[in-house]
């Protein structure tokens, strides 16, 4: 099966392993990747922000650079959300209406494809450590992804996965909200982050990148034992 990546900005600018290792997961699972070179961005910071023209505009750019009717998996709940569910509201009954509405048929998250379409969950993997899941906000209740990412993560070799008390509360990154409520958006880390550390696991892993940049951040600055991981590292 020959399938798009999208690789979001944040990860192709400050952890573009994430890309490389995922196109490495998919060709191990038996498909065939092509990655454009033209890609950038979904617009997701304009939209949540209010910038609603702007987002537009990437988002122009984002349903051009993919023509070809196949699938298109992104390592980034937060990226494919917006794709699946922002786009209506700024591209229904647009002169892009149809295009747009194949985009977001195409657009899915890493675990989502994996599981749901590829009916993949063992990539024979070895992760010796303990560990808590992390899932992002978006991905739990914009895009309903909870067992996904687990299903495989279990298949594991070596892996120990531990529930912190309070799981589904918000890390605290919220995007914009990071940057407008800093000193609240900096206690919420703390909290998720001692609450981890109460279960004893080494480290803190998810499918969304923003919010391991964000824990990532206040536990090297606080000197706390522990390590941040995207889900296609550990795999």
């Amino acid at each position: 099966m020959l399938v798009d990546i999208f690789i979001p900005c944040y990860i192709d600018q400050l952890k573009p392993e994430i890309g490389l290792k995922t196109v490495a997961l998919l060709e191990k699972a038996g498909c065939a990747v092509n990655y454009n070179t033209e890609q950038t961005c979904c617009g997701n910071p304009a939209y949540t922000s209010g910038y609603w023209d702007e987002c537009k505009e990437v988002g122009e750019k984002l349903i051009r650079e993919f023509p070809n009717d196949r699938y298109i998996v992104c390592p980034s709940g937060v990226c494919a959300n917006t794709v699946k569910n922002s786009y209506s509201k700024l591209f229904y009954n647009s002169v892009l209406h149809n295009e747009y509405k194949q985009v977001q048929r195409n657009m899915y998250e890493f675990t989502d494809f994996v599981v749901n379409v590829l009916k993949y969950s063992n990539f024979e993997s070895e992760f010796t450590g303990k560990a808590v899941y992390l899932n992002s906000c978006t991905a739990e209740r914009e895009c309903k992804l909870t067992a996904e990412p687990l299903k495989l993560l279990n298949n594991i070799k070596g892996l120990q996965l531990l529930k912190p008390v309070n799981a589904d509360v918000c890390c605290g990154f919220g995007g914009g909200f990071s940057l407008k409520y800093e000193s609240l958006s900096v206690d919420m880390a703390k909290q998720k982050t001692e609450s981890v550390l109460e279960t004893g696991a080494e480290y803190i892993i998810s499918a969304d990148y923003t919010c391991l940049m964000h824990l990532q951040s206040y536990i090297t600055k606080n000197n706390i034992p522990l390590q941040c991981k995207h889900i296609v590292e550990v795999l």
